[in-house]
């Protein structure tokens, strides 16, 4: 499995649905970008000048909404992930 560094953390990216409310389908390209995934794996935290780590708020498992347009999309093992720091998470959801 991948292993983020720093304050990264590793999202498996929500599938939206195929079709519309009024049974419309999409393409791929129409699509707005998921905004919800859940976190697979975390980094150990970010570190400041003076050496010391500051540990993750977030943890494997959570399910977390980010930016639109946020971190880089990887593909592992035939998966699709995104990358994001810490900062880019917008919220957990319960």
């Amino acid at each position: 499995m991948l292993k983020p560094l720093g304050d990264r953390v590793i999202v498996k990216v929500e599938e939206q649905e195929e079709e519309t409310v009024g049974g419309i389908v999409l393409a791929n390209n129409a699509k707005e970008k998921p905004q919800t995934g859940k976190i697979v794996a975390v980094g150990e935290g970010a570190v400041t000048e003076d050496g010391k780590r500051i540990p993750l708020t977030v943890k494997d498992g959570q399910v977390v909404m980010f930016d639109k347009y946020a971190g880089s999309q990887v593909k592992y093992d035939g998966d699709d992930y995104l990358v994001l720091h810490e900062k880019d998470l917008m919220a957990v959801v319960d």
